[in-house]
């Protein structure tokens, strides 16, 4: 009888920003009785509920349950930044350009099915601009390094077809009231999120079509036949079918090991801005910037209900045990800290009120873990640091490779390579931080 059984479970490392300055959560119920499914998704971030969508679109007659370990948009899918990409993002490159014209033209082209899912989840979820905004970004550049970047991004996304504007240095102050940025390249295709608000209103809107369960962690699942038998601490879901939506928690059930990498990335958020720091620090109430080098320090300026506030994200850290610490965590901060300094002097006083960190999960290769595991078990995991449109595809490919055999979406994922093998450990681990500082460290001013 195939057995896996949960070698550890999610552990997250400070409260979730964009979740705690929304209202209160509404409780979706925990699994407590045992009840049959024909699909069973573990995991309820982006990934796990555009699957549940996906597959209920496909067939609503079908029986499907979804499990998230805790609460809904407290997991890694509600601690982004919420930028939702259309065009290439490449980390690992200088200036995320892809692999060549026609692969970026694939991903682009997958990338905007994927927006066009969530506009669709928007709608019905009645989601107003500041949850989901198709607003466009900008990759904003401190250093004559940053501008050459964005220029050769530019270029890249002219031979793409792709549109961009080059902002100069005083529209970039014009746009954020920070005088750091020397030029901008904005495109505008990006979606932003609220990514908290986002999660939570599709997994309410899915809890009326089908079973959906928060603190109802899978410890495990075996196998009962055709089917399987999934456990959570207080019930067990006999399924015939499985989805891992869990991204580097697939690794806890013994899938991938030594070949999925799980980098730490951290966030603070102020508080409300006062009026007279409004005044002060001008610009425009709401604009994202990503950095021109893929290291540096992501910014976003929020507005609406939930406050006047500035989001600052930098700092990654390799983690094989998916959990950072709470001094990772704090020392963070402290460059968050310094980082807000740089990019508005002009607002001294404005303190932090929120820090937090997320984990994401990548493959050496830029491969996902997609497909069929075990009869009947698939995965849609390791998005590679673009969580939400890429979770969000992954999630509609599986559900088609599910119930319809497959799919371009899917068939794009399983043409890729499998995920390369990590060095062992220590190794792996004193590489890829010692990596990462000295990319955060080549970025500087970025």
């Amino acid at each position: 009888m195939n057995r896996y059984t949960a070698k550890r479970l999610p552990r997250q490392t400070g409260a979730a920003g964009w979740n705690a300055i929304l209202p209160p959560q509404t409780a979706l119920p925990e699994l407590e009785l045992d009840q049959t499914a024909d699909v069973t998704i573990i995991g309820g971030g982006f990934a796990g509920l555009s699957a549940a969508r996906r597959l209920h679109q496909i067939d609503p007659t079908l029986k499907v349950t979804l499990l998230e370990a805790g609460r809904f948009a407290e997991s890694s899918a509600g601690r982004n930044s919420g930028f939702m990409i259309d065009l290439p993002h490449d980390l690992s490159s200088d200036n995320y350009a892809g692999q060549g014209l026609e692969a970026d033209k694939a991903a682009i082209a997958l990338n905007h099915r994927a927006i066009t899912f969530a506009h669709e989840v928007a709608a019905d979820c009645a989601l107003p601009q500041e949850m989901f905004d198709p607003s466009g970004k900008i990759n904003a550049a401190a250093t004559l390094a940053g501008d050459r970047h964005n220029h050769d991004y530019a270029a890249h996304l002219g031979r793409l077809g792709e549109p961009s504007t080059m902002l100069d240095q005083q529209q970039m102050r014009d746009l954020t009231g920070s005088p750091h940025y020397t030029s901008g390249l904005f495109t505008p295709g990006t979606v932003m999120l609220q990514p908290a608000g986002y999660i939570r209103a599709l997994s309410a809107h899915l809890a009326g079509q089908i079973n959906v369960y928060e603190n109802s962690p899978a410890t495990g699942f075996d196998r009962q036949g055709s089917g399987w038998i999934v456990t959570t601490p207080r019930g067990k879901v006999s399924t015939g079918r499985i989805i891992l939506a869990n991204n580097g928690h697939l690794e806890s059930f013994g899938f991938y090991q030594r070949r999925l990498m799980h980098i730490c990335l951290y966030a603070s958020m102020t508080e409300p801005l006062t009026e007279a720091q409004i005044k002060t620090l001008g610009g425009e109430p709401r604009w994202s910037v990503t950095p021109a080098d893929p290291m540096g320090t992501s910014v976003r300026r929020i507005s609406g209900s939930y406050g006047d506030r500035i989001l600052i994200r930098t700092c990654a850290s390799f983690h094989p045990t998916i959990e950072t610490t709470r001094m990772r965590l704090r020392n963070a901060g402290w460059v968050h800290d310094r980082k807000f300094r740089e990019r508005f002097p002009h607002l001294p006083d404005v303190r932090m009120e929120h820090r937090w960190a997320g984990m994401l999960c990548l493959s050496r290769n830029g491969s996902a873990a997609f497909g069929e595991l075990d009869q009947g078990v698939f995965s849609a995991c390791c998005q590679n640091g673009l969580g939400t449109a890429r979770g969000t595809l992954q999630g509609m490919g599986v559900a088609e490779l599910v119930l319809q055999g497959g799919s371009d979406i899917a068939d794009h994922f399983l043409a890729q390579p499998k995920p390369t093998r990590l060095p062992p450990e220590p190794f792996a681990s004193l590489g890829a931080n010692t990596y990462l500082m000295w990319k955060e460290w080549r970025s500087g001013k970025e």
